[in-house]
């Protein structure tokens, strides 16, 4: 077993804070050394706790429809790795799920990012991925609405949930302006 190999494996098993997750430990993660780009969102909902396959529901239809790409290029590490900035399902809270857990992305993300050197762009899906990474005070339609100034390396997002149609409905730039250039960008990507 290489490297990388053994870092996935130890994720997979990890329980750091299982104790404290209503229906235990169920890391997901979906990743090779090939990927080119990253998408680091929230962390797994109840159906992809249920499935351990990332983004198996209405949200990754409407992330693979935002990306333009299919569902066999969605889950081909070679494309895409998914790396969440909690690896279980945290349980639910008032107004959807509770927040990821704080320990995953510290105890994780560097190591696995470290060896991911194939990768290109890195989508950064909703607020806590966003202040995890871009280390700013500005709200997520702020941060979507100057992606650019992120780029080459991140690419912030709303998260493609049908909580956030409200959102969606409030700033119809979003998929008119930012959606085509997201698109073109992966496409450009994963051409090479």
């Amino acid at each position: 077993m290489d490297r990388f190999d053994e870092l996935l494996s130890n994720i997979r098993a990890c329980k750091i804070c299982e104790e404290e997750l209503p229906l235990g430990a169920n890391p997901v993660v979906l990743s090779s050394v090939q990927s080119k780009i990253i998408i680091i969102g929230h962390a797994p909902g109840l159906k992809v706790h249920l499935s351990g396959i990332p983004f198996k529901d209405k949200s990754g239809e409407q992330l693979r429809q935002w990306l333009g790409v299919t569902e066999e290029e969605f889950y081909d590490t070679a494309n895409f790795s998914i790396i969440p900035m909690g690896f279980c399902y945290p349980g639910k809270g008032k107004s959807g799920d509770l927040p990821p857990k704080k320990i995953c992305a510290p105890t994780w993300h560097a190591q696995l990012l470290e060896q991911l050197t194939s990768v290109k762009l890195i989508l950064l899906i909703g607020k806590y991925a966003q202040d995890y990474y871009l280390k700013t005070n500005d709200s997520l339609t702020e941060n979507v609405n100057n992606f650019h100034k992120y780029l080459p390396t991140y690419f912030p997002l709303p998260h493609p949930s049908p909580r956030n149609n409200i959102w969606k409905a409030k700033n119809r730039w979003f998929e008119q302006e930012v959606i085509p250039i997201l698109q073109h960008q992966v496409k450009l990507i994963l051409k090479k």
